[in-house]
Parts: structure tokens; C-alpha cells; sequence
């Protein structure tokens, strides 16, 4: 083989070896393929599945969002070897003891021969031990009774993990999600905020971004387009078009709106080196993903800002 030759391979090899041990390039779009960022107390919740996203999302890879705690007491389980009844019906310390009394009295009578309310009921006959069997009964039942219907009337308070609208979880102390009313002027926005980032992005316009996303999204957004840099590569998007989307849900807590929309667009998007050379993707062939993007506000005002993207399930 030529010197010459030789040569060309082996820069070719240098070349490709950043794209070999970073093989998400291909997916070098703002967000990187990956699902990050915070939807509230519906970040571990997962979406519903729409239209546009009929499959829903991949939970969260990045997010800064801490994992809910479960509530002491709340679900835990039965001891070992304990069975569904033991689950479904918890034991009555105050009744275990009061029956055990009064069975336990009556028998330790009976076996001395001096019945559950002394001689003078006849305890030594067959007739009188039958009665007192009766009486315990009858005593037994009403108690019971008795104690189920004090805890029916002190028992209304609302359950633990309380479900908000499709799932979400309701934090404790937080406003339970109600539902947002989304506009047509807000659909806009979203489109427009779908091209803006992917516009700075391409641009590594950093500064940009800040007015668009949460600290947490920009925090991202920096160290991929930091990563990129490290290898010597440059995304660009261009050409972004919106295909179509549709609301996925909306909800307010804690004085913020949130909307999850899911977004379907194309583009062109390549990666370079820093001569400009195309390394990855066709500047001639459009590529299409659909998203799951979440924006938030403040409730009722404000700009909308993005505080996650989240990836559909490839089928």
C-alpha cells in the first residue's frame, strides 16, 4: 500500500475514534437523546400516552428532582407467613385482650366447677354451662360491634398518598394539580420555543438559553455542548420544521403552571469538526423524532420556560 495511503487511513482512524466511544452522537440535537430535567411531583410519574406519543416516555435519566419517600406506615406489609387475611385485616390489641379476659375467666371457672358468674348460676349442671356459653357469646358480639362502629365514625380521614389527576402524586403540604387551560397562544410558544433552543444550541449560545430554560435544562445543555467541544465536534441543527403535537397533560401546585406537550418535528442535523467537516448525520436527508417537552411558569403569567425533554419508546 502507498505511504500516501497509509496515511489518509490513519487519519480517518484519529477521526473517527472520538465518535466510536461517544456513539450518541447521532443523537447530538439540544437534549442528546437522552430524557432529563423535572416535571414537578410528576417527575417519577410517568406521562399518558397521546396522539403524537401514543407510547408515552422514558423515565427520567438526569434529573435533580430527589425520589419521593414513602410514607411511614403506609403499604408496608404483612409479616412473613402472615396471608392476605393478616394483610386485610389488622390486628385489635384492645379487643384480643378484652375477649381473651372474659373467655379465659369463664373457662377457668368452668373447670373448677364454679362457672363464669359463680355457683349461683349452676354451674355444675350440663344446662348451666350451656347458658354461660351463650352469655359469652352474646357478650363477645356486642362488644365487637360496639368497637367497629367507634372506628367507622372516628375513621374519615383521607388516606395517605392521595392520586392527583392522571397519577400524579400529591406532594404532602402541596397544592393538589388541578388542571391548566392551555391556549392556542400557548401552542405558539411552545412551537416557537422548540426552534429558539435548538437555534441556540446550534449557535452554543449559552447566554440564550438562560431565557428559555430552567437552570437545571441550561445546566445540561452546557455540558453536552461542553462534551462536544472536548472532541473536537459541533452539532448544527437547521431547517427545524414542527410536524405536529398535542397536550399530554397540564397542572398547577405550588404557584407554577406545568404542561407536558408532545412534539413531533424534523430537521437537518449533523455534526462537524472544527473545520467544518461533516462527520456524522446527511445534509441532505431530514431526520424526525417525536419528543415529550414539559414547560413551566409562573401560575397564570410569565414565560413559558423548558424544564424537561423526554424521549419516546422506540418501536
Amino acid at each position: 500500500m502507498p505511504r500516501k495511503s497509509i496515511v489518509l487511513a490513519a487519519s480517518a482512524a484519529l477521526t473517527m475514534l472520538p465518535l466510536l466511544a461517544h456513539p450518541d452522537v447521532a443523537d447530538a440535537r439540544a437534549g442528546g437523546g437522552f430524557s432529563m430535567g423535572s416535571r414537578g411531583s410528576r417527575t417519577y410519574s410517568a406521562p399518558a400516552p397521546s396522539q403524537t406519543a401514543p407510547f408515552g416516555a422514558t423515565p427520567f435519566q438526569r434529573t435533580m428532582t430527589p425520589r419521593p419517600q414513602p410514607t411511614p406506615g403506609y403499604g408496608a406489609r404483612a409479616p412473613f407467613g402472615g396471608g392476605a387475611m393478616a394483610m386485610a385485616q389488622p390486628r385489635r390489641p384492645f379487643m384480643s385482650g378484652f375477649m381473651g379476659g372474659l373467655i379465659g375467666a369463664g373457662l377457668f371457672g368452668m373447670m373448677f366447677g364454679h362457672g363464669m358468674f359463680g355457683s349461683g348460676m349452676g354451674g355444675s349442671g350440663f344446662l348451666g354451662l350451656l347458658i354461660q356459653l351463650a352469655l359469652v357469646f352474646f357478650i363477645v358480639r356486642w362488644a365487637i360491634r360496639r368497637f367497629a362502629g367507634n372506628r367507622a365514625n372516628g375513621g374519615n380521614a383521607a388516606p395517605f398518598g392521595m392520586q392527583g389527576p392522571a397519577g400524579g402524586s400529591v406532594p404532602q403540604g402541596g397544592q393538589q394539580p388541578v388542571g391548566v387551560a392551555i391556549t392556542a397562544a400557548d401552542y405558539q410558544a411552545f412551537q416557537q420555543a422548540l426552534i429558539n433552543i435548538q437555534t441556540a444550541w446550534s449557535q452554543q449560545n449559552v447566554v440564550a438559553m438562560q431565557h428559555m430554560a430552567t437552570p437545571e435544562m441550561v445546566s445540561y445543555f452546557s455540558s453536552q455542548l461542553n462534551d462536544l467541544a472536548s472532541r473536537g465536534a459541533r452539532n448544527v441543527v437547521s431547517d427545524i420544521r414542527f410536524e405536529r403535537g398535542d397536550l399530554v397533560e397540564s397542572w398547577r401546585e405550588n404557584g407554577f403552571d406545568y404542561a407536558t406537550v408532545a412534539m413531533q418535528y424534523s430537521m437537518i442535523d449533523i455534526t462537524t469538526d472544527m473545520t467544518g467537516r461533516v462527520i456524522e448525520g446527511d445534509p441532505a436527508n431530514r431526520t424526525t423524532v417525536t419528543e415529550l417537552w414539559t414547560f413551566v411558569r409562573s401560575a397564570g403569567t410569565g414565560t413559558w420556560l423548558l424544564s424537561a425533554i423526554q424521549q419516546t419508546p422506540r418501536r
